[in-house]
């Protein structure tokens, strides 16, 4: 029953929230303007992410999930929210933004962070601290965090897209953490659902307002923490393979990105056209069918880090080619065969 008033909670108060969020997003000129690589047509606000962060921590501190680690997570991520709500009203260049996500992450290295004991497939249990190599967990740790940041960032580009996939990542990630009795972490996973779920009331395609870098680096930040902070208690590979597998298509997506860009001279910061839900929307796809997609792919990565989780490599690794081979083939410009799928004469 517990469980179910910390999901309720968080998306009641998203929803009351994120109204508030539009509010003050016009009130301080965060708008998102049409035109360029962007697909919507009209002003729309761009500070959706502080109701998520509103209704996150507001269930958490109900519901009396805090300890020192959450603490850690609580300072980190408000750095990680400053920021984006600075970069959502005044930009910040690429290097800047780099540093404070880096500084976000740093915070948690004080409050017992690390990846110094995990335990990987084949290899078995690995005790960095043990072996006198604490600083490898650290850094690991750092990149982790600062990794899913800038993933679930370029993974925010059609309305209701960064919060579903995220909403999935926050499902597993609790499935998970009630598998193996860690019940604060059950409870953080059920609340950031919650949230999301709240705020996808606002923002599912024809969206009425955005979360912006504030909530994109917000949800990188706290699914990175969490995945280390809960599960990783007990030295299991999963907390990291959930969010991994899930975020799969915007990683996918993300890597292509550097080598698009490096092979034209670009810099890796450079915006472009190029990714999965543009390639989508050039096939002819609505952005409401380009999102559900997307939603479907990313499910697949879910079940195949769940099949994992049972053991059934095989089925698991079936999935994750086929779905691979799907994102390459979008990927490399071929969308003459997703016209089949198109709602190009729709309204």
């Amino acid at each position: 029953m517990t469980y179910v008033l910390t999901f309720f909670m968080a998306l009641v108060i998203a929803v009351i929230a994120t109204p508030v969020s539009m509010k003050l997003a016009a009130k301080w000129g965060a708008i998102a303007y049409p035109g360029g690589r962007h697909v919507h047509t009209k002003p729309i606000p761009r500070l959706g992410g502080l109701a998520i962060y509103a209704a996150f921590w507001s269930a958490a501190l109900i519901m009396q999930v805090w300890d020192e680690q959450m603490t850690g997570l609580f300072l980190g991520s408000t750095i990680i929210m400053v920021v984006g709500i600075w970069d959502d009203i005044r930009g910040m260049r690429p290097l800047v933004k780099l540093f404070w996500q880096i500084a976000a992450a740093s915070v948690l290295v004080f409050f017992g962070f690390s990846m110094n004991n995990i335990s990987l497939p084949l290899i078995g249990p690995v005790d960095f601290e043990y072996l006198g190599l604490s600083a490898i967990g650290i850094v690991l740790m750092l990149f982790w965090v600062v990794g899913l940041v800038n993933t679930v960032n370029v993974s925010d580009g059609l309305d209701g897209l960064a919060a579903g996939i995220c909403f999935m990542v926050a499902l597993l990630l609790f499935w998970s953490a009630n598998r193996i009795g860690q019940l604060p972490a059950a409870h953080l996973t059920l609340a950031l659902a919650g949230a999301l779920l709240g705020f996808l009331v606002f923002n599912f395609p024809p969206a009425r307002v955005f979360m912006g870098d504030s909530g994109s680096m917000f949800l990188g930040y706290v699914i990175g923490g969490l995945s280390i902070m809960g599960l990783l208690k007990t030295a299991t590979i999963l907390g990291l393979v959930f969010p991994l597998l899930v975020l799969g298509m915007p990683v996918t997506d993300l890597t292509f990105a550097i080598i698009r860009r490096k092979l034209r001279g670009q810099s890796m910061a450079t915006a472009d056209r190029g990714h999965l839900h543009h390639r989508l929307l050039d096939a002819g796809l609505s952005q409401r069918s380009a999102v559900l997609s997307m939603y479907g792919i990313s499910a697949c990565f879910g079940v195949a880090a769940v099949l994992g989780a049972k053991g059934q490599w095989i089925w698991a690794l079936t999935i994750l080619l086929l779905v691979f081979a799907l994102l390459i083939i979008i990927l490399m410009r071929r969308t003459s065969m997703l016209a089949v799928f198109s709602r190009r004469h729709s309204k």
